[in-house]
């Protein structure tokens, strides 16, 4: 136990100080040096008074961010003391019945109250308002501006530097270049050079626009792309100035073109990772068994409601009911079930899509086992009769959908550390896609060691190769093709899983994919497990390129489809065809 103990204590104790070091740097927004220093700001006037505000741009701070946006808007009073000082103040939002509030002094955020310690209440006439003029204005606004560019939150300071780079005001210039020297994040140093050539571009000076220019080009700047270009066509431009807009159009127009290649490949191989989860479970029942599984759809909607329904259980609880087509004594007949919620929050509830994973493989897997009990057992060898049957298995599975959830689409939310995206050169990857292409290598891998390592997998390629041999040979044949068939179905309950998290979750979900499954089977080869990782990935890649070349989904689909029979013309066993000693 101690060396257990000591594994989790240890790294705990190092995540504690590294959070208490972090609190410790970061810069608080509500300290009594800021206070004090926005007094003085407002009592002083003048030159010291510019100055402050300059100041007080450099503290990040929310409060006086909202102090300073009162003052503009004539909201800060002035409040005599006994002493013929002047407290500043600000008044509570809510009022009492007589219209009056609560004053709050800007020293120390205490009520203001009197020397019984009553909280004293004024109305807006009662008080002598913090004067300001054109001038205070104009310079309060800048600091308004500017204040975000030392937020110790990083997305914050971003958003101002982005901000005050679209402005079009070249007094900026100086402040960003001073900015640029402080700032620690790779991110918001390129936004902030990229914002100060931006102003820069307005200089009447063309030199300083050459200059301007050359660094939008080399930090490809494709926010900048509209406005390089109006300057490359203005017929006023400096030629210099005018050539060199162009260069630079021509040089952020390529880097668009790669970003765009570049994302399209990652969208095929996401949409190909996606092919892939759900063509495996095929290739096990339909390229290793042999059974033409039309209900395989179906198990992947099966993954993508029990996502739902966890989702719910952790939330406030499902429940549903079905009334029954029957009626005795003139009852309608029916049934129904209802499961109460753990009403989780916070972490917790946003790690449901980690129990969904294996809940869904579980819940397919025994949907799987039932049906290949109570119909495929019958239909080995057959496979007219089992596409029929499970035509039909799939078309009652519908309706039970149906029935349970509804007709219409359900929603299953990503959680958290699922949503949003990260960016390298201008190329965006959800995080949603890397968790699908991730999880799918894992798949396959787990899949490759069950069939090749495992006890389990040796019998499995025994019976798939030479069920009688393998009979006679001891093997539990029926026990193997349950557990087959079972395995093929948890991974299509797996892939519903995975769509959830993509888009709504319908009856008739899996039904869009199982076209698709079986192809991406046939064309890798039957059974052969690489054959379908390669299978998968070229579709899903050709897919997306030729969507992108051609502008119309539609087109690319039925050009993919082309290749893929004139391919099958050519190599009717598929990519990797498998060869084993039976012939039947």
């Amino acid at each position: 136990m101690k060396p257990l103990l000591k594994f989790f204590v240890i790294p705990a104790g190092w995540l504690l100080l590294a959070l208490a070091a972090v609190a410790a740097e970061a810069p608080s927004g509500d300290t009594p040096a800021i206070r004090q220093q926005l007094v003085q700001t407002i009592l002083s006037s003048g030159a010291d008074q510019q100055k402050l505000l300059g100041g007080l741009s450099e503290t990040g701070s929310k409060l006086v961010g909202e102090v300073l946006l009162s003052w503009s808007r004539g909201g800060v009073y002035l409040y005599p003391a006994s002493d013929g000082s002047q407290v500043p103040v600000l008044l509570e939002d809510s009022q009492d019945a007589t219209g009056k509030a609560r004053a709050i002094r800007i020293s120390d955020g205490q009520f203001l109250k009197d020397n019984a310690g009553k909280e004293l209440r004024f109305g807006d006439s009662e008080l002598t308002t913090a004067d300001t003029d054109m001038r205070l204005r104009s310079t309060i606004r800048q600091t308004l501006d500017t204040l975000d560019l030392s937020s110790p939150d990083m997305d914050t300071r971003w958003s101002a530097v982005t901000k005050l780079g679209n402005s079009q005001k070249p007094m900026y210039v100086p402040i960003l270049q001073a900015r640029l020297a402080k700032e620690s994040d790779a991110t918001v140093k390129r936004a902030i050079q990229e914002g100060v050539a931006s102003l820069q571009l307005n200089d009447h000076d063309p030199a300083a626009q050459i200059t301007a220019i050359k660094q939008l080009q080399a930090l490809n700047s494709i926010g900048n792309l509209q406005t390089l270009q109006k300057l490359a066509a203005d017929q006023k431009s400096d030629p210099q100035v005018a050539k060199a807009a162009r260069q630079a159009v021509d040089s952020i127009q390529s880097h668009i073109w790669w970003v765009n290649f570049f994302g399209t490949l990652f969208r095929g191989l996401s949409l190909g990772s996606i092919l892939l989860v759900v063509a495996l479970g095929l290739a096990i029942t339909f390229g290793l068994m042999g059974v033409i599984n039309m209900a395989h759809g179906e198990m992947i909607a099966i993954g993508a409601y029990t996502s739902y329904v966890v989702q719910n259980l952790f939330g406030t609880g499902f429940a549903f009911s079905i009334n029954l087509p029957f009626s005795i004594l003139g009852k309608q007949l029916g049934f129904g079930l209802s499961l109460p919620g753990l009403n989780a929050t916070g972490w917790f509830y946003q790690s449901y899509f980690l129990f969904v994973l294996p809940m869904s493989f579980l819940t397919a897997a025994l949907a799987g086992l039932v049906l290949e009990r109570a119909v495929i057992q019958f239909l080995y060898r057959r496979p007219l009769e089992s596409l029929l049957a499970t035509w039909g298995v799939s078309l009652v599975m519908q309706q039970l959908f149906r029935m349970v959830f509804g007709a219409n689409n359900v929603q299953v939310n990503s959680p958290t550390w699922l949503l949003g995206h990260c960016s390298l050169n201008d190329i965006s990857f959800g995080y949603n896609r890397l968790f699908v292409i991730g999880f799918a290598i894992l798949i396959v891998l787990g899949t490759w060691l069950l069939l090749t390592k495992t006890p389990l997998g040796l019998l499995i390629r025994a019976v798939m190769q030479n069920r009688s041999m393998a009979s006679c040979m001891g093997v539990r044949t029926t026990r193997v093709n349950m557990m087959t068939f079972a395995f093929g179905s948890g991974l299509a309950g797996l892939a519903g899983a995975f769509l959830s998290q993509i888009g709504n979750v319908g009856p008739s979900l899996g039904q869009s994919y199982i076209v698709d499954s079986f192809m991406t089977v046939v064309v890798g080869g039957m059974g052969s497990i690489i054959g379908t990782v390669y299978s998968a990935l070229g579709i899903g890649i050709s897919d997306q390129v030729l969507q992108q070349l051609l502008g119309s989904p539609v087109l690319g689909k039925i050009i993919v489809l082309t290749c893929i029979i004139f391919f099958l013309q050519w190599k009717p066993g598929g990519l990797f065809p498998v060869r084993g000693r039976s012939l039947d």
